[in-house]
Formats: C-alpha cells, structure tokens, sequence
C-alpha cells in the first residue's frame, strides 16, 4: 500500500488536465454524467451504475463519493444529491467522483442485498466473472477506487436500527484520522478491517477511506443528511479542494472510541429503551427494560461499559439474543456527552446549508 500525499496538493498549474474516465473524458471545470453498465435483468432492460463527476478548473486531489453499497440504506443517496446541488467546478479544486447508488438492484428492491441474497460489502475485490456480487464489486473497484486519491462511503444502521452519526476508520491511517477529525461528527470509531469489504480492499489499493454511519434503513433523516453533507464539504476543504475558510473552521472535540459493544435481550418480550444513539451511559445504568406482554414481569437491562450509544433497535418486540443497544467505550468520558451535544449544535445551526452554492 502507497499512502498518497493529497493534503497538500500541488496549486501551481493554470488549468487542470480532463480527467480520463470510462469511455470517455471530463474538461476542467464541467460535470458529467456516466452510466457504468453492470448487467441485463431476466427482462432484457440494462442496468447501470449511475456515476456523476465534477472536474474543477484547477488540479487537485480525487476524491470518491459513493451511497448504497447496502441497497436499503438510502440516506447517503440524498446526501450525494444535496452535494452536487451546492458544488461548482469552477471553484473547485481536483475532481469529485460520485456514485449515489452502487447498489441498483438493492435500491430498487429496498433490500439490502444483491438479488442473489450476497452482501456487497463482503464481495471486494470481486472478479469479472463471479457472481452477481462479485462482478459488481470488480467494477466498481476498476473505475472508481483505481482512479481516486481518498474514498467517502455512505451508510445507515440497518433496517429497525438507528446510529448516531459516525466516522468508522481503520487504524493506523494518518490521513483518515485527520480528515475524520475535519468531518465534524459526532463520534469517531476506529475500527478493524473486515475481510472482503470496500473499506479493506481500497485500503490494499493505496486509499484511504472514511465510513460514514448515520439513521435508519429506508428512511431519510434530516440531521443525518445535514451532518454528512457538511462533512463531505469539509473534508473537501482539508483537501484543498474547496476554499471556503468557514468550512476549515475547527470543530468540538468528538467522542473517540476503539471498542463497542452490543447490549442484548436476556428474553423475549416488549422492550422499552430507557436510552437512544447519542445519550451517555455509565456502567450499571439502566438501559432498557424488557417485560412480558401478557404480564407483569420485567427486566431490567443495564449498561456493561461506561460510553455513548452509537446506535439502538426501533422494534420494541424482541426475541432473547438480539440486539437492543451499540456502546462505544469513550476515551474521555466526563466531558463527552457536552462535546457531542456542541457538534450536534453546530450542525443543527450551520447557515452553510441554506446557501445555494459552495465557494
């Protein structure tokens, strides 16, 4: 793995070159669309990968934007939508390549999965002729990990989950640490590398990469978006790519964490969370309470570690074994829950949003 130095990108050329991809070629300062073919449905009707670039009129550093690897989680793909609304490529510095839906047929089928049920995620590198899953995880790692300098991949909790808006990064990354830092979520968490997934593979490829983990499955959020979206731009802004000095203004200290644990039904019965994503926890403290619909009994289930809850289930009808609750294990604990709480303020507050353009 070569690590690339795109924090410092080089601003000393006029114009930026076109920028070579698929078939065909961006001009500096244009934005275009692509559509990646990926296969035939038993219809006959093509189904392709939607990619959009943008390609500024100065050189810079690539980055990639994709949503929907898990076809279910559809709020990356309204933040991919808002992203482009507010940017010009004549203020743009380097290339922005976009896939708002890797997915397709997930996303149509609101599945999280490929139709023959692999996940996507645990596909990489993929081969040109594998399976389904296999093939598009090839593709995608041909035209756009190959041509990028740095990654930003777009999730949700899955379906009947909620998660706290996060930053998930690999350890030992220094570029993924700083840009997770100037991204501006609420909790960042490092995290090992799971095998054949987007996040490992780009890695063995020399990029670096931020997950972005936010909301439910099949539902939009508004804090959700608003946080990725003014994460996106200000990750752009450390990388040069965008000048606006507001977006590089530093932001709270977020919760740091490099273990979390789930909290789990000891029973079946109607759950009652006495906690939610973003609420601080101390060991011992109650978290939720599971009792039987027919009756009286209850359970109380209490939290194993001191932390901040980085994501919880919305079904109130649970089975023993499953998942109630995700606590991150914060590194400073006394002052966590003011920190996030000033993230979220600023988030909720940022003007930047309302305006109709970036730069």
């Amino acid at each position: 793995m070569t690590k690339r130095p795109f924090l410092h990108p080089d601003h000393s050329k006029a114009k930026a070159a076109p920028f070579a991809f698929s078939a065909g070629q961006v001009k500096p300062g244009e934005t275009a669309s692509f559509e990646i073919p990926i296969s035939r449905v038993s219809s006959g009707h093509l189904v392709t990968m939607p990619v959009r670039i943008v390609h500024g009129r100065k050189p810079g550093p690539v980055l990639f934007v994709s949503a929907a690897i898990h076809g279910d989680e559809i709020n990356g793909v309204e933040i991919i939508r808002q992203l482009l609304k507010k940017l010009s490529p004549r203020s743009l510095s380097g290339t922005l390549v976009c896939v708002p839906i890797v997915n397709v047929f997930g996303f149509v089928g609101n599945s999280r999965y490929l139709p023959d049920r692999r996940d996507l995620n645990r596909s990489f590198p993929g081969t040109p002729n594998g399976s389904l899953a296999s093939q598009l995880a090839h593709i995608f790692r041909t035209e756009i990990i190959d041509h990028a300098d740095f990654g930003i991949d777009l999730h949700t909790a899955a379906i009947h989950r909620m998660n706290l808006p996060q930053i998930r990064i690999s350890p030992g990354c220094e570029h993924s640490e700083t840009l997770a830092l100037a991204f501006g979520a609420p909790a960042i968490i490092t995290s090992p590398l799971r095998d054949k997934s987007l996040r490992q593979v780009a890695l063995d490829d020399g990029v670096e990469m931020l997950l972005f983990e936010a909301g439910e499955g099949l539902r939009f959020d508004d804090f959700s978006a608003r946080t990725g979206l003014t994460g996106i731009l200000r990750v752009m802004a450390a990388m040069g790519m965008l000048t606006s000095k507001r977006l590089r203004m530093p932001t709270p200290v977020p919760a740091r964490a490099t273990r979390s644990l789930w909290v789990r039904a000891s029973r079946g019965g109607m759950c009652r969370l006495l906690a939610k994503s973003g609420d601080v926890v101390a060991a011992g403290q109650a978290v939720a309470m599971i009792a039987d619909p027919a009756g009286e009994d209850e359970e109380v289930i209490c939290a194993p570690i001191d932390g901040i809850v980085i994501g919880h289930a919305c079904l109130p009808v649970v089975n023993r074994g499953d998942a109630l609750m995700h606590i991150a294990e914060v590194k400073t604990f006394h002052s966590v829950g003011e920190r996030v709480g000033e993230i979220t303020d600023a988030i909720l507050s940022d003007v930047m949003l309302d305006e109709d353009e970036v730069v």
